[in-house]
């Protein structure tokens, strides 16, 4: 499974932006895709989360109520919509791909838990 992140750049507070993660390769293997992001502080940070088959979704304290997470299995492209954004959204965003289904959970905010990753797309909100 190969992942591309794109959709980020340089936004005032208050702006919106709407992230991609493109999937390729076996993606008939994915459970979940989640969504990280690392600031100035290096830490890699979970946002939230989404199943694959049925788009489940889950996010972080962080961001929940704020961001939403949506999937397009025909197009093999999972979204991450932004709004009102804040400085302390700013980072590199990163998505990646689980493959090891678990019953009845679609919440994985271990970044170990996943198998894939792709290139990050940076997000940077001036105030």
């Amino acid at each position: 499974v190969q992942l591309q992140a794109s959709g980020g750049g340089l936004v005032q507070a208050g702006d919106s932006l709407k992230l991609s993660c493109a999937a390729s390769g076996h993606t008939s293997t994915i459970y979940a895709i989640g969504w990280f992001r690392q600031g100035s502080e290096k830490r890699n940070e979970y946002v939230g989360g989404i199943k694959w088959s049925d788009g489940r979704a889950d996010y972080a304290d962080s961001v929940h109520g704020r961001f939403t997470a949506s999937r397009d299995n025909a197009a093999n492209i999972v979204y991450l919509q932004m709004p009102d954004l804040k400085p302390e959204d700013t980072a590199a965003y990163y998505c990646a791909a689980r493959v090891s289904p678990q019953r009845g959970v679609w919440a994985f905010p271990a970044a170990g838990t996943y198998d894939y990753w792709g290139r990050g797309t940076l997000v940077t909100v001036s105030s």
